[in-house]
């Protein structure tokens, strides 16, 4: 077993990377007028992503950093649907919607919270405005297995869903109190077998590390009932505390989380157990049976990170429709209101329900794309980045080459004219050593409550 006391200096704050810049970046100095420009000037020969956030939940899960809207209300939900059919037609007025879609998703919230009939009505109106789903596109679904029917499955099968993820967090009822997320084995695994029914391509699972109560011990039985599940891929998240952002987590005894040394020691077993298992890593955080098509995309360098996690489904515009939904462009994030009446009241006003957002400077595409690289791949190959941009890596990047040489001399990465490589345990800091390459991140230092902690 690792020593893993020596790595808890890196236990600091920092970025996950689902962005580069990251969401702190975007703000209101990215107007409207430009963003509609943007909009209706995006090529039309890249294909769409598209993302529909659905936000409602019955229930807080205390460790949630989503955006939700706690409700049992059906008129709400109702009124939602209505609002996004508004905005679908809005965007179709900016948006060529008749470009090929690759790739749609739902998040949420609690997607599958609306019935069957609420989410055919939804489904009907999107393929009304996105005529062209190509052959083989991926259409996933985050489901609460607590939450979803026979009817809803039936519904998302016919309409070509071949993907969902499932929330299971952690077995241990203890733990499940604690975050206030009961959730049987049992429960789960009626879900999974549904979803299988019902021909869903890829049955995934999540699990959350760093949650109260937790122990390497107990969070060994959880991946081993997991296992019993034979999901197609795993998602093992590092618990986020930030409870100055989201109200809930305050209910959280912090005195029962784990401290960082057991956070590091339950992720290098899980890393150890589920590649025994015939599992592979993927990026950070991931991991899928070697058929899988994530291991297809990282041969020819094509895997791709974005606000959905990992996607062999690289080279599309990303269109965000809904409350908080965020969007990318070649150049350009954008994020919709969080805020349900000012949501509601943009389209009352004709317009998309932008807020804010960030255009990418030649800087930031440059360094987007050395991060993005390490997220996905824990390498970066350094003579395709200088053919790409056209730039001398070690001058460009002296500052950073120079933060990383610590990392070098613990063995966490290799570095050399050539490539910049993480080693396994270096996997597990993989945000730490993204950091030295964002020019963002020395305005942020000062404060500890800006991002979660790494470890």
């Amino acid at each position: 077993m690792l020593d893993f006391s020596k790595f808890l200096k890196y236990s600091k704050p920092g970025p996950r990377y689902t962005s580069y810049p990251t969401a702190l970046e975007f703000s209101d100095s990215y107007e409207y007028d430009e963003y509609i420009k943007k909009m209706e000037n995006q090529d039309s020969s890249r294909p769409l992503s598209l993302y529909f956030h659905l936000p409602f939940c019955k229930n807080a899960c205390y460790f949630c950093g989503c955006n939700v809207v706690f409700t049992s209300k059906e008129d709400k939900m109702l009124r939602y649907i209505e609002y996004l059919k508004r905005e679908l037609e809005i965007l179709s007025k900016h948006l060529d919607c008749k470009r090929e879609v690759i790739q749609m998703h739902f998040g949420g919230g609690t997607p599958t919270f609306f019935t069957a009939e609420q989410l055919k009505v939804i489904i009907d109106e999107i393929k009304s405005y996105f005529p062209n789903f190509v052959e083989g596109a991926e259409i996933s679904c985050e489901i609460d297995p607590r939450h979803i029917d026979e009817d809803q499955m039936r519904v998302m099968s016919e309409a070509g869903f071949n993907r969902v993820s499932f929330g299971i967090q952690d077995f241990n009822e203890k733990v499940q109190i604690a975050v206030h997320r009961v959730q049987p084995y049992a429960v789960t695994k009626d879900a999974m077998d549904l979803a299988r029914k019902y021909n869903m391509h890829s049955v995934n699972v999540d699990l959350i590390y760093g949650l109260p109560f937790q122990t390497l011990e107990t969070f060994k039985e959880t991946l081993r009932l997991a296992l019993t599940l034979s999901p197609d891929r795993f998602a093992v998240f590092n618990y986020a505390h930030v409870p100055w952002m989201k109200k809930t987590m305050r209910k959280i005894d912090e005195t029962t989380l784990p401290l960082p040394d057991e956070k590091l020691e339950i992720m290098q077993y899980t890393i150890d157990f589920l590649t025994s298992h015939g599992y592979k890593m993927v990026g950070m955080d991931h991991f899928a049976k070697p058929e899988d098509e994530l291991f297809k995309a990282i041969e020819k360098g094509e895997l791709h990170r974005n606000f959905q996690g990992y996607t062999t489904k690289g080279g599309a515009d990303l269109i965000g429709v809904g409350l908080t939904s965020i969007g990318e462009g070649v150049d350009s994030y954008n994020q919709n209101f969080k805020d349900m009446k000012l949501y509601e009241a943009a389209i009352d006003a004709k317009k998309l329900p932008f807020e804010r957002g960030v255009v990418l400077n030649e800087d930031d595409q440059i360094r987007q794309y050395v991060i993005m690289e390490l997220m996905s791949n824990f390498k970066l190959d350094i003579k395709r980045f200088e053919k790409l941009f056209n730039i001398e890596f070690k001058t460009y990047f002296a500052d950073a080459i120079e933060a990383l040489k610590p990392f070098a001399d613990e063995e966490l990465l290799t570095m050399d004219e050539n490539h910049i490589e993480c080693s396994e345990t270096g996997t597990l800091l993989i945000r730490n050593i993204a950091m030295p390459f964002d020019a963002y991140m020395k305005k942020h230092v000062a404060s500890k409550k800006t991002f979660s902690k790494t470890v």
